[in-house]
């Protein structure tokens, strides 16, 4: 796969934000916490939810990005992009034949949060994943329309239609890459920092009900190549997974999409977690100074 040149500084600090639905939120209070801290990106790279997330960062990395990413989370929660009657969703689906919601509502939701209309816009550099369909492997994002990558980055199956860009269809990028550490680090990054969704900070265990089965394989098919990529850094590149702030993992609760009402709490669990990781951070490497 060719890595597009000069897309962000040598040995920088990369934001890698991983997919995850509604529990995309914890993003938010990571995002909080690492501002506080003056940490900005010189590059980032998102995947599905994360992808709006890191969009809105890199469009403006100051201090106003995590005021407006909260204000696009309180429009989720009270205006929820996935709404509409059981009835109204199966007739989309009998209507399409593929998905249950429109893509218009969210596409509605970047046009009016979004300050930057293409990639050339943004004052960070961003990279933004999906899966074709016809090719059957991950597409990056790079340059042209912001809204439409970020859309085809976000396309759930059956959940959201298949965005159709220069001939090919595009699915959500977590089915190709959901927390793509390995893209960053390609780029050129010295410094990652993982925000992500939860989960991935606790271990699996071997499945013991029948409805566990399809949960532990999802999550297989979701972290085997993050860990690969974590398997695989390089010399002098220094991750940094933020936690989540979960007192126990998300679980099939992830399934429920169309509950956004532990938002709030969640984004401030995951401010308070990472708050607290790069405080420890801070002091171990001033007691190495």
């Amino acid at each position: 796969m060719a890595v597009p040149e000069g897309t962000a500084r040598r040995g920088g600090t990369a934001f890698v934000l991983g997919g995850g639905g509604v529990l995309g939120a914890a993003e938010v209070g990571m995002l909080q916490a690492l501002a506080e801290r003056g940490i900005r990106p010189d590059l980032v790279v998102g995947t599905s939810v994360g992808a709006i997330n890191g969009a809105l960062v890199a469009a403006d990395p100051g201090p106003d990005a995590v005021r407006r990413l909260r204000a696009v989370w309180a429009e989720l929660t009270s205006q929820n992009i996935f709404a509409g009657s059981l009835l109204g969703r199966v007739g989309t689906l009998v209507r399409t034949r593929t998905h249950v919601h429109p893509s218009g509502p969210l596409r509605d939701l970047l046009d009016a949060h979004l300050p930057a209309r293409t990639f050339a816009d943004l004052a960070v550099p961003f990279q933004c994943v999906a899966a074709s369909v016809e090719r059957a492997a991950e597409h990056w994002f790079t340059d042209g329309a912001l809204v439409d990558a970020v859309l085809a980055s976000c396309a759930v199956p059956g959940l959201l239609p298949p965005v159709r860009l220069g001939g090919e269809h595009f699915l959500d990028g977590g089915l190709v890459h959901s927390i793509p550490v390995g893209r960053a680090v390609a780029l050129g990054a010295g410094t990652v920092y993982v925000l992500h969704v939860g989960r991935i900070d606790r271990p699996l265990r071997a499945p013991t009900r029948p409805w566990e089965v399809a949960t532990v394989a999802f999550e297989i098919a979701r972290r085997h190549r993050y860990a690969a990529d974590l398997a695989a850094l390089p010399p002098g590149v220094t991750v940094h997974v933020l936690p989540a702030g979960d007192a126990a993992p998300p679980g099939t609760a992830n399934l429920r999409y169309r509950d956004f009402s532990g938002v709030a709490d969640r984004i401030d669990r995951a401010h308070a977690a990472a708050a607290g990781y790069l405080e420890q951070v801070a002091t171990a490497t001033d007691g190495e100074a």
